[in-house]
């Protein structure tokens, strides 16, 4: 028997702030992947017995060291990379709640930068991939969705029968 095809789960959140001078910034990861620097929204795989909302919030503190509030589902997203694997993305939206300068971020992540959506257009080449683009288009126009849109109850690993 063939092993069945299964994609990635993976997510993200769009985290927005208002700076000093009044400009609507982004949260986002500066990272090397594959030997190239890129930009890219807090992100990264569900975990086993996480949630996806769960995972999101986990994600944004490892990688930039902030809590944040989750208050929308941007959309999903899928994408096939350049490897051949597909992933199904699940953007959040978020607030910030509050930094933790101190904490150590994952692996491979240079810093994490507030950005205006100017400085991510004039960047666009150095996006990760064209999804964080797209769902940060999306979070502007305001298509979001209410989190409640998401059913997911708290499961014990152990009660999961295959």
């Amino acid at each position: 028997m063939e092993p069945r095809w299964k994609p990635n789960v993976t997510v993200a959140t769009v985290v927005e702030r208002t700076s000093q001078q009044n400009n609507k910034e982004y949260l986002f990861v500066h990272e090397v992947r594959d030997g190239k620097k890129v930009y890219n929204q807090p992100a990264g795989h569900l975990d086993e017995g996480e949630s996806l909302a769960e995972a999101a919030i986990r994600e944004t503190r490892e990688e930039t060291g902030w809590d944040v509030t989750l208050t929308h589902l941007v959309g999903i997203y899928r994408f096939i990379g350049e490897n051949g694997i597909t992933y199904i993305r699940h953007v959040f939206a978020a607030s910030p709640i509050q930094h933790n300068p101190t904490q150590a971020l994952d692996d491979g992540i240079i810093e994490a930068v507030w950005m205006t959506y100017e400085d991510i257009v004039n960047n666009t080449n150095a996006t990760r991939s064209a999804m964080v683009k797209s769902a940060l288009d999306d979070f502007r126009k305001g298509d979001v969705y209410p989190l409640g849109l998401l059913h997911e109850p708290k499961m014990n690993i152990n009660q999961i029968s295959t």
